[in-house]
């Protein structure tokens, strides 16, 4: 069934609705999200912001991908974008392609029925979460620029440098978040960062192993010299000690952005703080699990159970009410 198939599930504006992406093909991409570290579109919310949430998950996950080469084969995803077959593996056209869909999304929310329509389905799905809540432009075009980053830089030299990363790889999709959910506020935002940015950072310690695989070291150069880890420590089957013990300092500075982002779980209520204290939480469990694993993150992705997530996320919810400053 093409993209175009009028009996794909739609919204009530006629957009097709992100549920019913599989039968374009773009199932695998959406199943991802079952593999985060924490609830994306959890069914207790409003099945329109499940709709839009996963939209929106669709859409970063879909940059992800292209920036880190994970396309399903067949080059379906380059013929969407309108990439010529001879391009389909040029990470950059493809962001480039990615760019021009969005603008469209943009444009087509400011202008029903005159713009260009997107051509992707995970970029047509997009639209109607663009025009319920009139998202910017914005934090959608970050995600591409962080991704082009990728491209060309493989290591960071300091802790503020990957900071600012995550705030093109990580911060914009809380930002799209909030908005979703209609809670935006400085505050909230700012708590909003620090979380994202702890769960890419978290992510980036599971992954030591696979990043290094496509030559990124996401550990900063000034942390690597000072535990005396050099990049070769990073292809051993199993972590030696200064490896564990520097993922240990970063998992630490991870914990502490997570905890400043329980006061954002607590400024808000009913099914939006559970799906806060799901991301917070997610953060939590995935440490948990790689403190259990002794912090041999190389010996394969440490990754935490269901009920470990549970459990951190009602740690959250009750570390919230203890106090809720907006």
């Amino acid at each position: 069934m093409t993209a175009q198939d009028p009996a794909a599930p739609r919204t009530a504006d006629g957009d097709h609705r992100p549920g019913g992406a599989h039968r374009d093909g773009t199932q695998e991409t959406l199943a991802k999200a079952a593999r985060e570290n924490f609830p994306v579109a959890p069914r207790f919310l409003p099945a329109a912001w499940r709709d839009d949430l996963m939209a929106v998950y669709g859409y970063a996950r879909l940059v992800d991908d292209i920036g880190d080469g994970d396309l399903a084969p067949g080059g379906d995803d380059a013929r969407w974008l309108g990439v010529a077959p001879e391009h389909a593996e040029d990470r950059t056209a493809l962001l480039d392609a990615v760019e021009a869909d969005v603008r469209r999304v943009c444009a087509a929310a400011g202008a029903p029925g005159d713009a260009e329509p997107p051509r992707h389905p995970l970029l047509r799905a997009l639209r109607p979460a663009v025009r319920r809540h009139g998202l910017a432009p914005g934090p959608f075009l970050a995600l591409i620029e962080a991704n082009r980053l990728d491209q060309h830089r493989r290591t960071y030299a300091t802790w503020d440098d990957l900071l600012a990363y995550c705030e093109l790889s990580a911060n914009p999709v809380g930002h799209l978040v909030l908005a979703v959910t209609g809670t935006t506020s400085p505050e909230r935002v700012r708590r909003s960062d620090a979380v994202c940015t702890a769960l890419q950072v978290v992510e980036h310690l599971q992954d030591v192993a696979e990043d290094f695989g496509r030559g990124r070291v996401y550990l900063p150069a000034e942390d690597m010299d000072r535990f005396g880890v050099r990049e070769r420590d990073l292809a051993a089957p199993s972590a030696p000690a200064a490896v564990r013990t520097l993922v240990a300092f970063e998992a630490e500075r991870s914990r502490v952005l997570l905890d400043e982002g329980v006061p954002l779980v607590g400024s808000v209520s009913g099914r939006l703080r559970l799906l806060l204290a799901g991301f917070t939480g997610g953060g939590r469990a995935a440490l948990h699990a790689i403190a259990a694993a002794h912090h041999d993150v190389l010996a394969g992705p440490p990754r935490a159970g269901r009920l470990t997530l549970l459990r951190e996320m009602t740690a959250v919810l009750a570390a919230a009410r203890r106090g809720s400053p907006r």
